[in-house]
């Protein structure tokens, strides 16, 4: 049986009306729990962190904390409960990752936190979680290719500006032009969509993207999978329904079928106002993932 990384044993405080979605981390575990064997995230080394982030940042982060208008800009206010989950949240990747290369397959049922750049947090995100795994890849002397498949409703502009000039990682970001982050950097391939694209018209441009960013010929897929593209989201905009989502994650695992590659799943966003529908979209992906790819 694989296993999957979860957070759900890290308590996160917030404002009882904060929009972060806290309740899907234990959600998504307890429905996976007949399909995979869930783990508690372990906690990533600052050691492992500084790969990737800079001395100045993650020294900030541990002497300090981030300032209130820092902390507006990440839309989450500073405490030590939320340090400790991000730090067993890039745990989750990099176990999930080094799970992958063994097995084929590696789940984290958190990350996908692709707005963090080296020296600072934003967006829910306060670190880079693919970038620090593959960073603690490189140390450990591996030399592959990877890609990033970011389909998250969201640019990962985090991802785009850690990787810009780096000819070993493929970034693909599909995502809603108009929506966060304002100012976009720049991926090896970016494909901004309408408000209210729906299924249609978003797996038709989803398909010539993969093409493009399987022909690269990586030798290790990470998947941003958020469900953020689903209708009645409060942050996606893009009006996906759960069929369509399916086909998207189907398309990407089958891509990855075809190359015959290891691939991580990390979370992503989704915020949707059904909870249910957040859960169940989520648990989906990893579902799939098992049917298309676990039995390899």
């Amino acid at each position: 049986m694989y296993c999957a990384y979860s957070t759900s044993h890290c308590v996160l405080e917030l404002p009882e009306y904060h929009p972060f979605p806290k309740y899907k981390y234990a959600g998504v575990a307890e429905a996976l729990q007949s399909h995979l064997e869930v783990r508690p995230a372990p906690a990533i080394s600052w050691e492992t962190l500084a790969l990737a982030h800079s001395q100045d940042y993650l020294q900030k982060l541990r002497l300090e904390g981030l300032s209130r208008q820092e902390s507006h800009k990440v839309g989450l206010p500073w405490s030590q409960s939320l340090l400790t989950r991000a730090l067993h949240a890039a745990g989750g990747t990099l176990a999930a990752t080094l799970d992958a290369l063994q097995t084929g397959l590696g789940f984290n049922l958190a990350g996908g936190t692709h707005h963090a750049y080296p020296d600072r947090a934003e967006g829910y995100c306060l670190f880079n979680d693919v970038a620090v795994a593959l960073a603690h890849l490189r140390a450990q002397g591996w030399q592959g290719k990877a890609l990033i498949v970011d389909l998250d409703a969201h640019q990962g502009n985090g991802t785009a500006a850690f990787f810009r000039g780096d000819p070993t990682v493929y970034t693909l970001s599909l995502h809603a032009e108009r929506n966060y982050p304002l100012k976009k950097e720049q991926s090896d391939l970016d494909v901004g969509l309408d408000d209210a694209t729906g299924d249609a018209t978003y797996l038709e441009a989803l398909e010539p993207a993969l093409e493009r960013a399987f022909s690269h010929q990586p030798d290790l897929v990470f998947f941003n999978a958020g469900v953020d593209v689903l209708q009645n989201d409060r942050f996606g905009r893009l009006g996906l329904s759960l069929q369509g989502l399916a086909e998207r994650d189907r398309r990407v695992l089958e891509k990855t079928q075809q190359a015959n590659l290891p691939l991580v799943i990390v979370m992503g966003g989704g915020y949707n106002r059904d909870p249910q529908t957040t859960i169940a979209g989520h648990a989906q992906t990893y579902r799939l993932a098992l049917e298309v790819l676990g039995r390899r």
